[in-house]
């Protein structure tokens, strides 16, 4: 089901004022959306769960209370869709779990609700929803800029690639793109393990396709990590959060 594009809060709310998380939400940032996005040939997509206090980030809320985990992943998300929106694709869909708000930019894109089921299930219906060259990435690690992205997304990126895979340093992955989606190739794949990442990239070679690799990268997950995230770009709103809300001595 598609969603509006662009979130916006009721009446009584914007009275009241932003909290906490949606402040940092709204850090004045230069905003892509105001230039005319590039295109190219693979659609886009970025898998997602709604910031919201006690559901999101739930491994740096020991560290960092949940209302600061919550804006930690909002200025996350904002900062994977500003990249997303400066990165050539032909198409531009938020998978959410949950609703829009602040964070997401008043144009270019899409917003499409998250199948039920697993993980893999998840994933494996954002793909069949797609035809043609399509390459998903997650709200986990900010530090993907367009440039990180790029060979994925060139004009000439499925001319020796079936597929693209991004590894994560925690034994997942946090990109993965197909010339042809194929969501058989996700079904059944156990998810949140530290061979997650080894299995879904097996899949593909098993299947006969052509696999690239983007850099491996960490996900802003535990408090360790995200402060590693935070220094890898420490011009973005997630790093503006971390260090607003770092605990004591971090």
């Amino acid at each position: 089901m598609t969603g509006p594009v662009g979130g916006r809060r009721d009446t009584a709310a914007a009275e009241a004022g932003p909290g906490p998380a949606e402040s940092a939400q709204r850090t004045p940032t230069p905003r892509t959306a105001e230039r005319r996005a590039p295109t190219g040939p693979t659609a886009l997509l970025v898998i997602a769960k709604e910031p919201v206090p006690g559901r999101a980030k739930t491994r740096l809320a020991p560290a960092f209370g949940a209302e600061a985990a919550a804006e930690l992943a909002a200025a996350a998300l904002a900062d994977t869709l500003d990249a997303v929106l400066a990165a050539p694709a032909r198409r531009r869909v938020l998978v959410l779990s949950g609703e829009p708000g602040p964070w997401l930019p008043d144009h270019g894109f899409e917003v499409v609700a998250q199948a039920s089921g697993g993980l893999d299930e998840r994933l494996a219906a954002a793909f069949a929803a797609c035809t043609g060259p399509t390459l998903l990435i997650g709200m986990d690690t900010p530090q993907a800029t367009p440039a990180v992205l790029a060979p994925a997304l060139a004009a000439d990126a499925w001319q020796d690639a079936d597929a693209w895979f991004g590894p994560a340093e925690d034994g997942g992955f946090w990109a993965l793109g197909m010339a042809r989606p194929d969501p058989r190739l996700l079904r059944g794949v156990p998810m949140s393990t530290e061979r997650t990442g080894a299995i879904q990239r097996d899949r593909l070679v098993r299947a006969g396709l052509r696999v690239r690799d983007l850099p491996r990268l960490v996900d802003a997950d535990t408090p360790e990590s995200a402060a590693r995230v935070a220094r890898a770009a420490p011009g973005g709103r997630f790093a503006e959060a971390w260090r607003r809300n770092r605990p004591e001595g971090a």
